[in-house]
Order: structure tokens, then C-alpha cells, then sequence
């Protein structure tokens, strides 16, 4: 090799060794070198985000060549909403739970057995039945007053279009009450079936949450090995 080709040589190494130090110079200022594979499989690599991997990850890479984060795919508007509906949807289902398990510690609390529970079935239905026997009391107290208008009556019964207003317009008052409290009997009727399913499903419930909580009577009874005393003579 000539002198003159061997310095030529020397001076293209040193031009691009500049160029180099140059551009490493310029992506540090800038803060890194971003790189990806784009969808076409082309590896690209730029001082900043690339914008034809917005819908995929990119790397940011330090001077030294380290990763030094990942960046996920740019969302579009779209996606963005779609995200956001999940997030919320995660979140009210979160919510969901943690006040679905507190309702559960407080029923627990509130039963912590059967026995417990049957005595407040006891109670709501004393209740209802307590409501009806006032309807029904009151049903008989018509009726008697009733009687006595039916007796008054009587002198009317060739034409009772002659019966005064006041009697009259008694019996209808009279008559419309029956049928009030007899409705109301009706309903505390369907009330007592609506208390009974609710202790039921509440039963079934705390039957689910109780089973966990027990120990065997068998298994609480059983001393542990360690605390079997040896037996007498042993070696």
C-alpha cells in the first residue's frame, strides 16, 4: 500500500469516528435512542419516538446501549374509551366484592349461628302475626256494628231504597272497611311468605359462611401428639 492511500485510509477512520462521537453526543442531549421493529418487520432506530411503531412497543435504550424503559403501544381514541370502560368495569366489580365481603362479616356478626338466626325469624314473624290479629279484631268489631245496622234495616226490607241516607251511607262505610281489612289480612299473608324467603336465603347464605368457621367436635376433642403423655414404663 502506497503512503498516500494508507493516509487517506486514516483520514476516513478519523472522519467517521467524528461523525460517530457526534451522533452519540446528539442522542444523549436528547435522551436516549429509541428502537422497534415496525410492521413490516424493519428494525428502525431514532433520538425520539418513532412514529410508525405508535401501535406497537418501542425500546429506549441508554448511550451504552442498555434498555432503559419499555413504551407501550399509543392507543387510539377508541381504544382509549374501550380501556377506560374495562378500567371502570374492574373497579365497580372491586367494589363489588369488598362490600359484598363486609355484608357477609356483618350477617356473620350479626348470626353467629342457627339458633341465633331462628330466633330472629321468630320475631319478624311474631310481628306480621301481630299485625293480623289487629286486622282481624277489627273485622269482628265490623261485623257487630254491621249486625246492628242489619237489624235497623229489617223495617225496611219491602223497599230499602226508604231507609234513611245516614243508615244507608253506615253499611257502605261499614262494608268498604270489611274489605280494607280483609286485604290488608291478604297482605300480611304474602308478607309472612316474604320473611320466610328471606331467612331462607339468608340460611342458605350463612350456612356457606359458617361452614368454614367450625371445627369437628371429634377434631377440637383430639389431643395433639405432642401433648399424648408418654405411656408409664416407656424407654
Amino acid at each position: 500500500m502506497s503512503k498516500s492511500a494508507w493516509i487517506m485510509g486514516g483520514l476516513v477512520l478519523l472522519t467517521l469516528g467524528v461523525e460517530l462521537a457526534s451522533a452519540q453526543s446528539q442522542q444523549g442531549a436528547t435522551g436516549g435512542i429509541y428502537t422497534c421493529v415496525d410492521r413490516n418487520g424493519r428494525r428502525l432506530t431514532a433520538d425520539r419516538p418513532i412514529p410508525e411503531c405508535l401501535d406497537r412497543e418501542q425500546r429506549e435504550l441508554s448511550p451504552s446501549g442498555t434498555t432503559r424503559r419499555q413504551i407501550g403501544p399509543s392507543l387510539t381514541e377508541l381504544e382509549r374509551a374501550a380501556q377506560d370502560a374495562q378500567n371502570r368495569k374492574d373497579a365497580e366489580e372491586r367494589s363489588r366484592i369488598v362490600e359484598e365481603r363486609r355484608r357477609e362479616r356483618v350477617l356473620v356478626a350479626r348470626y353467629p349461628d342457627k339458633p341465633a338466626h331462628d330466633v330472629e325469624r321468630t320475631a319478624a314473624i311474631q310481628l306480621v302475626d301481630d299485625v293480623t290479629a289487629t286486622a282481624e279484631k277489627r273485622i269482628v268489631e265490623l261485623k257487630a256494628e254491621r249486625k246492628k245496622l242489619d237489624v235497623e234495616m229489617e223495617f225496611y226490607q219491602k223497599d230499602p231504597n226508604k231507609a234513611p241516607m245516614t243508615l244507608r251511607r253506615k253499611i257502605a262505610e261499614i262494608d268498604d272497611s270489611l274489605a280494607e281489612q280483609q286485604r290488608f289480612i291478604a297482605g300480611q299473608d304474602q308478607e309472612k311468605r316474604r320473611v320466610h324467603q328471606r331467612f331462607d336465603a339468608e340460611l342458605a347464605q350463612l350456612r356457606k359462611l359458617w361452614d368454614p368457621q367450625r371445627v369437628s367436635p371429634a377434631a377440637a376433642a383430639k389431643p395433639s401428639a405432642s401433648a399424648v403423655p408418654p405411656a408409664s414404663g416407656a424407654r
